[in-house]
């Protein structure tokens, strides 16, 4: 194997990702050929310096916001034109990494080295023990970022321009858009009690009649119905969304959603209550008579039985 076929294929060994049959002959070469086991020692100490960054989990109910938000780009989407992008987008690709193998792997080994040393350097920022402030800046608000710093010429003195977060407070209507805005911020919040409070007045507000159209208000609350770990909460975000039951199809499969697979029978219940204006369609029927055969609970099955014994009368 020759030293430039060899590092085409060392950042795929050193991840796992070359075939069986090509490592055998690679592993061979890495024994003879020093040039290429300084390049796999350096991706090796790249791939390390990677796994000192620290993962962050994205929060559940940003996850949730980011699927629905690709579900309703992917709707709006053309079909034919985005396959065509797509195929053309392949197989340009290919054509393009059949052309220039070398270059490709060139690009590949940058990207790992980018990653790597963004990683290590992260990595170096997340260990570092804050500065201990004198009590000449202590003062209200967290220091949120020092902007410049100047040395007075000569002496050992310094000025340095920071900027402080100072927590606020806001009052207002449920009504007020920057109040509402307020809430849907806390929703996606990461404390629980403040997300779950958030939820449950969004909710009463559009249990109540007040404004919850198509929007941000409307899309949160499927979020919590769908993802969030309370079942008081996923109930609340059930009753806001009762007023859309019958023209918003996206409400309607998650109510539907609910009632198949929610694990507090509470849920479940009120799900049933929630789809009386549309127990005839053939949509619900199907998920009722699954539930009135397969549900957990018996009184969910008898209640499904008596919905199905509705919609038969009315058809």
């Amino acid at each position: 194997m020759e030293c430039e076929l060899a590092q085409q294929k060392i950042a795929l060994f050193a991840y796992g990702e070359l075939p069986d049959d090509q490592c055998h002959a690679l592993e061979g070469h890495l024994v003879t050929c020093r040039r290429c086991q300084e390049e796999f020692a350096a991706v090796q100490a790249l791939q390390q310096a990677m796994a000192l960054a620290p993962t962050q989990e994205p929060s559940a109910n940003l996850l949730a916001q980011a699927r629905l938000r690709l579900e309703e780009a992917l709707d709006s989407m053309p079909r034919s034109s985005w396959l065509m992008r797509v195929q053309q987008s392949i197989f340009r690709g290919i054509s393009m990494l059949g052309r220039a193998p070398v270059a490709a792997s060139a690009l590949l080994v940058l990207g790992v080295a980018s990653g790597g040393w963004g990683g290590y350097q992260a990595a170096l920022r997340s260990h570092r023990l804050p500065a201990e402030l004198p009590a000449a800046i202590a003062g209200p608000g967290t220091i949120a970022s020092v902007s410049s710093i100047t040395r007075k010429p000569n002496t050992e003195n310094v000025e340095v321009h920071f900027t402080r977060l100072v927590p606020e407070t806001a009052q207002g209507s449920l009504d007020d858009s920057q109040i509402r805005q307020l809430l849907l911020i806390a929703a996606q919040s990461n404390v629980n009690p403040v997300a779950q409070n958030s939820l449950r007045l969004l909710a009463g507000e559009c249990l109540a009649g007040h404004e919850c159209s198509d929007g941000p208000i409307r899309k949160a609350l499927l979020v919590a119905l769908r993802y969030d770990n309370s079942g008081a909460v996923r109930l609340s975000a059930l009753n806001g969304l009762k007023p859309y039951v019958a023209e918003d199809i996206r409400v309607r499969d998650a109510v539907l959603e609910a009632l198949m697979s929610d694990e507090d029978a509470t849920v479940r219940l009120r799900a049933i209550e929630l789809l009386h204006p549309v127990e005839a369609d053939s949509s619900v029927i199907k998920v009722f008579q699954t539930v009135a055969t397969e549900d957990d609970n018996p009184h969910i099955r008898t209640v499904s039985r008596e919905v199905l014994d509705r919609a038969t009368e009315i058809q």
